[in-house]
């Protein structure tokens, strides 16, 4: 995965639990990396390492640590400068999920030799969707399931994605069930925190 991935990790870890926790994370997971370089392709194995070293360190379970990560990720790589990038593959969360392999296409033009997921979304009507997750990588639908979670303020909308089928119960993909309603504030015309 791209330094950009375990930068967001540290960027977590540390505004929730302090440097101390995230030098210690570090120690555990035996990534003796001083700092990681957002352009430079690091093995999966540092992040997962991260990850189990941070479920460990802080007690909470890999999957857990990994949803509330996914909602982190929308807030992080919006700050990062990608907002734009967010903002113009769609309007709303449905268009913006349709557009997801296009969008992951443009950042494979920066990202050189990234390993991007795919995702397909099937309506279920007006405000239901099932979202297709496909990728190489195992062990990250709790991730996924956060990353459409915490899409929802960006779209003025509470997101609740529910894992439906895994890959863990011999499927080709994992599936979310994702249900949007609009969110209290953007009924009561508050601007939503996207900038």
């Amino acid at each position: 995965m791209y330094g950009l991935v375990n930068l967001a990790v540290q960027e977590l870890v540390t505004r929730t639990h302090g440097e101390a926790a995230w030098l210690r994370i570090k120690r555990r997971a035996g990534v003796d990396t001083p700092s990681f370089l957002r352009m430079t392709q690091y093995p999966d194995e540092v992040t997962y390492a991260l990850v189990g070293a941070a479920s460990a360190e802080l007690g909470a379970a890999a999957d857990e640590l990994l949803r509330g990560f996914g909602r982190f990720w929308i807030e992080f790589a919006m700050q990062e400068g990608y907002r734009e990038l967010f903002l113009i593959s769609g309007p709303d969360l449905r268009t913006f999920l349709g557009n997801l392999d296009n969008l992951h296409a443009r950042l494979g033009m920066t990202f050189v030799g990234m390993d991007a997921p795919s995702f397909a979304v099937t309506d279920q009507g007006p405000d239901e969707l099932l979202v297709h997750y496909y990728s190489s990588r195992a062990g990250l639908t709790s991730f996924v399931q956060g990353l459409l979670e915490g899409l929802g303020p960006v779209f003025g909308q509470r997101v609740e994605a529910t894992v439906q089928a895994t890959r863990a119960d011999g499927r080709d993909h994992d599936t979310f069930h994702v249900r949007c309603t609009p969110s209290p504030e953007r009924a009561k015309g508050v601007a939503l925190p996207v900038q």
